[in-house]
């Protein structure tokens, strides 16, 4: 699985460098290539970003560098381009496990108020969001969908059930998890949990499941 990703913050990447992805990364299980959307500017100063037609507030990331960048690393649009923005679709589970089937993904990265509509029109295949609020840059979003996406992919996690039992997965939020000790401050981990009976210990997290769901998430089951 490849990324690809244009922003005018690359150094916010570097913490795909560690842990779960990082390894993915050393194994080359996936790959994540990230471009400074200003090394592509014809500005002499290289600048990215203008004042809006119309008026308002804050400035608006101009079109030639994006356009320019996603020319030079995906020539014949062999990867799905995706836009981070309030607009796009929401983010979730199934989407991202939908995505993790691409076999390349561009991510672009706005700053600013965003990016010319006109990139949107020519270059971009799909719009996602992570969730209804504003953030200071698509970047963060970014990083949330990588490290999502990338968890579906083989050899990724440590096990391979992890994907596929946690929240979500199944409509459901996760059941409860325990460890040594088997007390804590007067808190007894639950019996049947302790009672080697496979079949008992489903039917528990089963309704755990069903339980902290209906409490916390009733949207979920609707």
């Amino acid at each position: 699985m490849k990324f690809s990703v244009l922003t005018l913050l690359p150094e916010i990447y570097d913490s795909l460098n560690y842990s779960v992805i990082g390894r993915a990364i050393t194994n080359k299980i996936i790959n994540i290539s990230v471009s400074n959307i200003r090394d592509y500017s014809l500005d002499k100063h290289k600048k990215c970003d203008d004042m809006p037609f119309g008026g308002g507030a804050g400035m608006v990331m101009t079109p030639q560098p994006i356009h320019s960048a996603l020319e030079y690393i995906d020539p014949e649009h062999k990867s799905l381009r995706v836009y981070l923005s309030p607009k796009g679709e929401k983010f979730d589970h199934s989407l991202a496990k939908k995505l993790s089937n691409e076999k390349w993904i561009t991510l672009l990265n706005g700053s600013f108020e965003g990016v010319d509509q006109r990139v949107i029109d020519l270059d971009i295949d799909k719009e996602i969001s992570i969730g209804d609020y504003i953030l200071t840059s698509g970047d963060f979003a970014s990083l949330v969908i990588i490290n999502c996406i990338s968890r579906f992919i083989p050899g990724v996690l440590g096990s391979e059930l992890s994907a596929e039992e946690d929240s979500f997965s199944n409509g459901l939020l996760e059941y409860p998890h325990y460890t040594r000790p088997q007390k804590f401050l007067g808190i007894t981990v639950p019996k049947v949990l302790l009672s080697g009976n496979h079949e008992e210990i489903k039917k528990w997290r089963n309704s755990q499941s069903r339980l902290i769901t209906n409490n916390k998430r009733p949207d979920l089951s609707e």
